[in-house]
Parts: C-alpha cells; structure tokens; sequence
C-alpha cells in the first residue's frame, strides 16, 4: 500500500504554550517542553536524587501515553530518567568513566615535589558524573507522571523473533506518510565540565498507521569513549489485540574508533551529533559495539525486544 492511499484515522490535536496532544482511536498523547528548571525546582530535585544535577535540566518536561481503554499508562520524565544515574561509588556494571588525563592531573597535585598540591576540599558524595543512564520509560498512575504503586501489573514479555508483530518495521517508519504529531522533548544536557557532552531527548511520531517513540541517551568523553543507550516504543494502530513493542539497546566504542568514520578528519563536527554517533555504533559489528564496548563493562550493552498485550490489567 502506497503513502497516498494510507486512510488518515480520525484524530484531535490539541495545544497550549507549553504541550501538545493528540487523541487517536484509544490512546491520549501528551507532550510537555518547558525552559530549564529554576533554581527552587532544580533544588528540589537535586534534594530528591542526593547529587548534583545535570547543567541543563528539564524538570517539567515530559512525554505521556495513555490507552484508554485498557487504563494503561506510560510516561517519559527528567525526574525519573536521573534516578536511574548511578547515585554512589561504581561498582562492575556501572560503565565507570574516567577522563583520560585524571590520573596525571591527580599525580601532579598530589606528588610531594609539586608546585600547586591539593587545595583542601570537602569531601563529595561520589555519583555517575557522565549521567548515564538505562531508562526506558516508566508505567505511570493515576493523574500522575509518578510511577505506578503496582508496576508489575503490566508486565512485557520477551518477544517472540518468529512472530513479525513482534518487531518494529523499520519499512513503515520510513515511508513517507503524513506525521500527524511530532515532538521533541529534551530531558537533560551536560557538558561534562568541557570534557565532552551527556544528553537525553525523546521524540515522538504518530502516523496513521502507527505510533513511535524513541528515547536516546548519547555520551561523549572527548579521547575516551561514545555510548548510545536507545529505547525504541512502537505500537500498530491497526494491532488486535493492542500491542506494544518495545527495543532497548546500548552500544560503545572507544572514542577513535568512532572518530576513523569520520569522512573528513578535520571536520570534527559529526561528533557532537548524536545521530551521526548512534549510526555509528549501530552499524559496527556487535561484537565490537555490543559485546566488548570501550571495555567498561557497562551492563547496558546488547539489545533487547519485549512485547506487552493491551488487555486488562493483571492486577
């Protein structure tokens, strides 16, 4: 079926300053995009989490999905994307980075013949200082983005990779059909005290066949590494009985390796993308970008496909 015979369901858009939503066949999407959080809000949150924030932090921003008809309910928010950053020492599987020089910045400071020793600090509570982070989204409750008091009350199940409603279709995603909604919404930004950069956007589409969200964490440590961790929500209109299929992947390379793809070298430019970086990644063996990484031992690499029936509630 070509795009210019796709049937355009009927739908409502609505807008005020700061969100938009849709309403199509059961499902109520809102998307939020509001200024970085001041300092009250920033204060707050940084109290909630016990470490310091992200420079750019968008505090009120936030995607929300709803299906009517089942009652369930799945959001995306800076809040709960940050609670997912590692709050203490790293351990194996935290994916521990650490800037290239530190060591011989420290030994400067540090050796008993230096110049400039230490200045006397006091002492910071250790924290993921490159906010990494493996949120995928949270099942939401009530009028709330807040997470859901029961969330194993809609539990995905691993995908079936026989069964083609179990994956995403990258074929429909790239057909030229109507957009009927569209939005980006950044969570966080940091530029890693100028020693690279830490983002999280979500963006979303709905088409007339389709809805689809992707979630992307992108880090970049300048001469260390680049790490991408996706979360790719898709769920067919025309699915009976409704069905969501999700995609969480990580990828990770070592930062010049990532850097020999660039077709001009002195054009660093692409870099700073996060497209660019996460094609990259993807398109490199798995093995090298999902096995080994930069040899950080990140947990978050590899990918992993689930499903979830829109049906009654389990609990």
């Amino acid at each position: 079926m070509t795009s210019a015979a796709q049937a355009v369901p009927h739908h409502t858009l609505q807008e005020s300053p700061n969100s938009r939503s849709i309403e199509i066949n059961d499902w109520l999407i809102t998307a939020s995009t509001n200024p970085i959080s001041n300092s009250g809000e920033c204060d707050a949150l940084q109290s909630k989490l016990g470490f310091p924030l992200p420079e750019m932090p968008f505090g009120n921003n936030y995607l929300s999905l709803e299906h009517r008809s089942s009652g369930w309910k799945y959001a995306f928010s800076t809040s709960e994307a940050l609670q997912c950053v590692k709050n203490g020492e790293l351990t194996a599987g935290d994916g521990g980075v650490k800037v290239g020089y530190a060591d011989a910045w420290l030994k400067s400071r540090t050796d008993p013949g230096s110049a400039m020793p230490m200045p006397k600090t006091a002492p910071t509570k250790p924290y993921d200082w490159t906010y990494t982070t493996t949120y995928a989204g949270h099942p939401s409750g009530g009028d709330s983005l807040e997470p859901s008091d029961e969330p194993d009350s809609w539990p995905w199940a691993p995908a079936d990779s026989e069964n083609l409603s179990h994956h995403i279709p990258m074929a429909e995603l790239t057909r030229p059909d109507p957009i009927l909604f569209y939005a980006e919404i950044p969570l966080f930004e940091d530029e890693l005290h100028d020693n690279g950069s830490s983002s999280l956007l979500v963006r979303i589409r709905v088409m007339p066949t389709c809805i689809f969200v992707l979630s992307r964490f992108t880090l970049r440590v300048d001469n260390v590494l680049f790490r991408t961790h996706d979360t790719r929500v898709y769920h067919s209109l025309l699915s009976n009985p409704p069905l969501v299929v999700r995609q969480i992947s990580g990828w990770e390379a070592p930062y010049d390796r990532v850097k020999a793809q660039l077709s001009r070298r002195d054009d660093l430019t692409p870099l700073t993308d996060p497209g660019f970086v996460a094609k990259i990644l993807s398109e490199m063996p798995a093995q090298r970008s999902q096995v080994e990484g930069a040899l950080t031992g990140w947990r978050g690499l590899g990918t992993k496909m689930e499903v979830l029936t829109l049906g009654k509630s389990l609990s």
